[in-house]
């Protein structure tokens, strides 16, 4: 719940340097209400006291003229919104980014536009406070080198909501637990969400597309991701959702598609007798629906409908034993069985092999051919007459005969 003030409100009524804007900010009592008019406000600000800074109407812009972080945040009980904050400094290692909160609760920053600044929004050890409605692009720098779009770094409890990300870098949450990530849209960014060491966050109903990946967990636990839309990840590895050695996830009502790898499975689960429930998804026309790699059992994967896949399951090596997961009664497209008794289940299993002779499939360059009618070919040949026993990579004992949808 947040703290009542005894509040002011501010009404400035023309335009200022930032350096009176500090002023005004140095002087206003704790609680108190600044709201600006339309114009430019140039240099850095500093905000160490609770306040809100409102833009009373559009066209609100502070500038930071290239140099370190715009708005700095030390305090809690914060609201930033209807701003236009551009043009931060360039610098990786000072983190130089539009706004800046650290060591605060109860935050909130919303209805804001963030441009030509290197990170967006950087939040340090920030609890229980909500991102929203903001729209964040980062410098004009090739990929590698822009800033994080939004940056949660030990921050719980926090609301990220309907907030775009486009043409930054990553949006991570590192060592962060508890959060809400809904309704964000993010393109053209390198990972759109990079999860790492973070636990009982729920991830819903976002939309990713035209980026690198769309959603990574790496090293968490206990997390959500239902009702998420990744689309058309680019390049030869792009990636729709990745789990690298996380733990109790679960990944359902998903809608996957158009990726180079629709799903992807790192050593996951990580800890022993656990599972990772992936039930109830789209993986729809990727090159690869399913790709394991390394040692990955015991995920449950059901209800999900693998459709349109140039390549349903993909095992990288011989470790991963993918045949030790629970697959059961998901569609397959390919599925070659009969349903006499008509109860939507096939009568014999769908088994999933792989042939030695197809081994160009994992060659980069042989990619590029995959949706040509050569490739069909060749891959209906090794089916039909295989040079070596195919290795046996996984079977749904129960396959859905006919989806809706």
């Amino acid at each position: 719940m947040f703290r009542i003030f005894l509040f002011t409100i501010v009404f400035l009524t023309a335009e200022l340097s930032a350096g009176v804007l500090q002023e005004a900010i140095d002087n206003a009592p704790s609680g108190s209400i600044l709201k600006l008019p339309a114009g430019v406000y140039k240099g850095k600000i500093t905000i160490d006291k609770p306040l809100t800074i409102i833009g009373r109407e559009n066209g609100v812009i502070i500038d930071g003229e290239g140099d370190g972080t715009v708005i700095t945040v030390k305090s809690s009980f914060v609201t930033l919104k209807n701003l236009k904050i551009i043009n931060s400094g360039a610098r990786h290692e000072k983190i130089d980014a539009a706004i800046t909160i650290s060591e605060a609760k109860q935050c909130e920053v919303s209805d804001c536009v963030i441009e030509d600044c290197l990170f967006g929004i950087d939040m340090q050890m920030v609890s229980n406070s909500v991102i929203s409605n903001n729209k964040i692009t980062s410098k004009n720098f090739e990929l590698g080198l822009k800033g994080d779009g939004l940056r949660l770094w030990y921050s719980n409890n926090n609301i990220v909501k309907k907030n775009s990300l486009i043409r930054s870098r990553d949006m991570v949450v590192w060592y962060s637990h508890g959060n809400t990530i809904e309704e964000n849209v993010g393109e053209y960014c390198r990972y759109s969400l990079h999860f790492m060491y973070a636990g009982k966050n729920n991830v819903i109903n976002n939309r990713y597309q035209y980026n690198s990946v769309g959603i990574f967990f790496m090293y968490s636990k206990d997390t959500v991701a239902s009702g998420n839309i990744i689309k058309s990840s680019l390049g030869a590895t792009g990636m729709g959702i990745g789990l690298k050695e996380v733990t109790n996830f679960t990944i359902k009502d998903n809608t996957i598609l158009y990726c180079a790898q629709g799903l992807y499975i790192d050593r996951s689960p990580f800890e022993p007798e656990t599972n990772n429930w992936i039930e109830n998804n789209k993986i729809l026309y990727n090159a690869e629906a399913l790709h394991f790699h390394s040692l990955s059992e015991d995920n449950i994967i059901k209800n999900n409908k693998i459709m349109g896949n140039i390549e349903d399951v993909v095992n990288d090596g011989k470790s991963s034993k993918t045949y030790n997961n629970d697959i059961r009664e998901n569609y397959w497209d390919n599925y070659e069985g009969f349903d006499r008794n008509g109860d939507n289940i096939g009568d014999t299993p769908h088994k999933v092999y792989r042939y030695a002779d197809q081994l160009w499939l994992y060659n980069p360059n042989v990619k590029f051919f995959y949706g040509s009618p050569v490739i069909s070919l060749l891959n209906f040949l090794a089916k039909l007459a295989p040079f070596t026993k195919p290795l046996f990579l996984l079977e749904d004992k129960k396959p859905i005969v006919k989806t809706e949808g």
